[in-house]
């Protein structure tokens, strides 16, 4: 268990303690299921302690969005700024997988099918989602221009192939936890090739 709330723990250490032990809870149970009371028993706090640093249960979920949101943002953007090889899909999914692998359930608390269909939350989660999407957009995009094809269907095909592939992975990696990300990326790279053969 988690223990954070000890005396002499700085505060941001201590928000992030509690971020992480969040993460989890919203990750297994959803933001509809999850309990602000089952989240401090699991961190070793207060509830009281959670409403002071985060204000509800809401405040705490987009503090949990606002850390793996960026986490993935950022590591799938790198994974394009570093690829310009036809081998981007998997550069992109094993980007994924190891900030996944770092945090557990990120995708599941970005993704979160429990959140309420409109207001603060899930506005802020479309807003991660669709600057992944964006990214993804443009990878599609420029994978099937360097190979000459300009048909602006052929990109909105291939991109709406992408992210349901994406989704389709990590789903399938949550029903499979004893895959590791080295595990993942290798299983890909050998569908891929089997997809794709030379």
């Amino acid at each position: 268990m988690n223990k954070a709330g000890t005396k002499g723990v700085a505060r941001a250490e201590r928000e992030q303690q509690i971020i992480g032990v969040a993460i989890e809870e919203l990750g297994e149970r959803g933001h509809a299921r999850a309990s602000v009371i089952d989240i401090a028993r699991r961190a070793g706090i207060s509830k009281p302690l959670i409403y002071g640093y985060f204000g509800s249960k809401d405040g705490l979920y987009l503090a949990c969005l606002s850390h793996v949101g960026d986490m993935l943002v950022e590591a799938v953007d790198a994974a394009r700024a570093r690829s310009g090889s036809p081998d981007h899909a998997l550069d992109t999914l094993a980007a994924i997988f190891d900030a996944v692998g770092t945090c557990r359930h990120a995708w599941s608390v970005l993704y979160d099918p429990t959140l309420p269909p409109d207001g603060e939350m899930h506005e802020a989660a479309m807003r991660y989602r669709a600057r992944l999407a964006d990214i993804g957009a443009a990878g599609s995009a420029d994978l099937l221009s360097r190979a000459g094809h300009r048909d602006p269907l052929d990109h909105a095909f291939l991109n709406h192939i992408w992210q349901y592939a994406v989704t389709a992975v990590m789903r399938w990696w949550v029903d499979h936890p004893e895959q590791s990300p080295a595990d993942m990326t290798a299983r890909c790279a050998r569908v891929l090739s089997a997809l794709t053969p030379n």
